[in-house]
């Protein structure tokens, strides 16, 4: 059951579907794939709690670099100004 009926934000159509979503921790970045409820109208996510628990546990871990169960998918670069 939803939460929501409507987006709270703008009162758009809410859908679920799998998106993709990046966590920041200190200097690492995770990438995964969730179900959340999303507007058609404006976009805006809603996530289930248990999903918002797990995002809070991934970033801590990414925080304190307790990385070695996520896969690495390559590296990130900072480029001075151009």
């Amino acid at each position: 059951m939803r939460a929501f009926d409507q987006c709270p934000v703008c009162g758009g159509e809410l859908v679920e579907k799998e998106v993709e979503k990046l966590l920041k921790g200190g200097v690492h970045t995770a990438v995964l794939k969730v179900r959340a409820d999303v507007c058609l109208k404006c976009g805006e996510r809603l996530y289930a709690m248990e999903t918002v628990k797990r995002f809070e546990q991934i970033r801590r871990k990414l925080e304190k670099q307790e990385v070695a169960e996520f896969q690495p998918i390559g590296q990130t670069f900072r480029v001075g100004e151009i």
